[in-house]
């Protein structure tokens, strides 16, 4: 059975983007971190379904639904670094914005949705959506208020969902490519 996660990706990433002309575009990878700046993707296997969100506004959006192919550096990677100063993944330069050069990144290929930033999670959603830890501890997002959030530090991470979220998240995006 897979699993569903949340990754938040911040407004520089959303900015960085947008200035690439990646809207439209199906990210082929996305890294994983060893440092807070990138979130580490721990616990995601092949199979398992990433919602990529935004905070904009107090709205929360979907940016794009990812589903890990691998976590294997590939012959698209390019050449690993010999010298800190190489880039760690030169084959995946164009979608570096999503962690390339961050600390210890590692890529992580996906098939993924189109980006974009145009799909809100309903207001009514967010007081629903539910995160479990390894341990079957659950959580809710804080800060919501009148459908809105408030603060995003709730979202901050990598976060496995409940099936139950991943269900909806699912359908958010299922009805906006519909």
């Amino acid at each position: 059975m897979s699993d569903a996660f949340t990754v938040l990706w911040t407004h520089d990433v959303c900015r960085a983007l947008r200035k690439a002309g990646r809207v439209g575009e199906r990210p082929p990878v996305a890294f994983s971190g060893v440092h807070s700046s990138l979130p580490r993707w721990a616990g995601a296997s092949a199979g398992d379904t990433v919602y990529a969100v935004h905070v904009n506004q107090r709205q929360v959006y979907v940016v794009s639904r990812l589903r890990v192919v691998d976590r294997e550096r590939g012959d698209c990677c390019g050449t690993p670094p010999a010298t800190w100063e190489d880039p760690a993944h030169p084959g995946h330069d164009d979608w570096s914005m999503l962690g390339g050069d961050g600390c210890g990144a590692e890529a992580v290929h996906v098939a993924a949705t189109p980006v974009r930033f145009d799909v809100p999670v309903p207001g009514d959603l967010l007081p629903q959506l539910t995160w479990q830890n390894r341990r079957g501890r659950t959580r809710v997002l804080k800060y919501v208020v009148d459908g809105r959030l408030e603060n995003s530090i709730s979202l901050q991470g990598f976060y496995r969902l409940t099936p139950e979220s991943a269900d909806a998240l699912s359908g958010v995006v299922d009805g906006a490519t519909g």
